[in-house]
């Protein structure tokens, strides 16, 4: 018997937000998908910054903790941000135009073994030659 293959998705910082934030009829489908489909999630230290930012700021300490319960779940991995994810990185920005931080979680994701990335901003799609790009994620 074949050893069963685990999908790693790799979740930019809106389809976190969204998990993490979003309306219950936005989180539903989302859950669904995930409990089907039941993928590693991959984030990296970029996307648990940027998505903390805001409530930190607002001083929002239950939104914090929902952020820190999330990052810390089983099956959310870290993907870490090293100096050949910076390289790929670069390679990104310059052939693609894609603002830094974008670059760096394609890359992240890349350089972290993941099959898919979700997320609903559309510019990313251009990073397609790099990573499948999943707008119907979260």
């Amino acid at each position: 018997m074949g050893a069963v293959s685990v999908v790693r998705v790799y979740l930019d910082t809106c389809a976190v937000i969204y998990l993490v934030e979003g309306a219950p009829e936005v989180r539903a489908p989302v859950l669904a998908r995930l409990r089907r489909e039941r993928p590693v999630l991959v984030v990296s230290d970029l996307t648990r910054l940027e998505c903390r930012v805001g409530p930190m700021r607002t001083g929002d300490h239950a939104t914090l903790a929902l952020y820190d319960r999330f990052f810390r779940a089983d099956g959310v991995e870290l993907a870490p941000l090293s100096s050949d994810v910076f390289e790929l990185a670069t390679e990104i920005r310059a052939r693609l135009g894609l603002r830094v931080p974008d670059a760096l979680h394609v890359a992240a994701a890349v350089r972290s073994g993941c099959r898919a990335f979700w997320t609903n901003d559309l510019r990313l799609k251009a990073a397609e030659p790099y990573i499948p790009i999943d707008l119907t994620g979260p």
